[in-house]
């Protein structure tokens, strides 16, 4: 059985952290997950499903993750109920599956909206905090597909490239003034978004399981792991990387 509290450099003890998009899926389970290894929480989401994590040493806050407000007032309330902020996990984002040629300026904006600008305000926002404090670090969730290529993910796939390369420059402007930002690449990761997109999940999942050489998809326990992992003090030598958590299917 997995030790929920692994020792030394693993315990996140004191630290302090903000997850976006976590009402559900990877969000949910990174924010539970930092909670277990001692962290203090702040937990965003649009849904005020968000609000049932709430507990000791979790707190919530239900808004816009594009909004530069919701930037600020997400960054507040770490500062405000615990101090400061040392970990922020820009995880919300939306999907979309469309050729180029049915993809509208619309889908195009709104992908962008919250993929890139969310991303870009929340971590704006967190190293002006961090930087008052000593440093910190930044786990930004991307996609396969700010590497390989895939059919109809034209916006969908730029947006996460773009987030990709944000986390980059983060992490070489910031690296000498104790900041590590890296970017998180989950491949095709079991949760309930993939049902809004695809007629058939089930058969979906199953084809992309026979497609990976560890012959399954992601849990989202997966990837929260890897990102409590680039959380903590274990990845102190790791900024500006692309890590790809995809189950070897971007290896073949």
């Amino acid at each position: 059985m997995r030790d929920p509290q692994p020792p030394g450099s693993w315990d996140l003890t004191g630290k302090v952290a903000l997850v976006t998009g976590a009402a559900r899926g990877i969000g949910e389970a990174t924010a539970k997950l930092l909670r277990q290894r001692g962290a203090s929480v702040v937990a965003s989401d649009l849904s005020a499903a968000v609000t049932d994590l709430e507990g000791d040493g979790l707190v919530t806050i239900v808004g816009d993750v594009s909004s530069e407000d919701m930037a600020r007032r997400s960054v507040a309330l770490a500062l405000e109920s615990f101090g400061r902020l040392d970990i922020l996990v820009n995880n919300a984002g939306r999907t979309l599956n469309k050729p180029l040629l049915d993809t509208s300026l619309e889908d195009w904006q709104a992908l962008f909206d919250v993929n890139v600008s969310g991303t870009f305000l929340h971590s704006r926002e967190a190293v002006r905090a961090m930087l008052t404090s000593g440093g910190g670090t930044l786990v930004n969730l991307t996609s396969i597909v700010a590497r390989v290529a895939m059919k109809e993910t034209a916006a969908y796939a730029a947006s996460k490239g773009a987030i990709a390369q944000l986390t980059k420059v983060i992490g070489v402007e910031y690296g000498d003034r104790g900041i590590r930002a890296n970017a998180l690449a989950p491949g095709v990761v079991e949760t309930d978004i993939l049902e809004g997109i695809v007629d058939d999940s089930r058969a979906t999942l199953a084809s992309y399981a026979s497609a990976h050489p560890l012959g399954r998809v992601g849990q989202p326990q997966d990837i929260a792991e890897i990102a409590a992992f680039l959380a903590s003090p274990a990845s102190s030598f790791m900024t500006g990387a692309l890590v790809m958590a995809d189950g070897g299917y971007t290896a073949l």
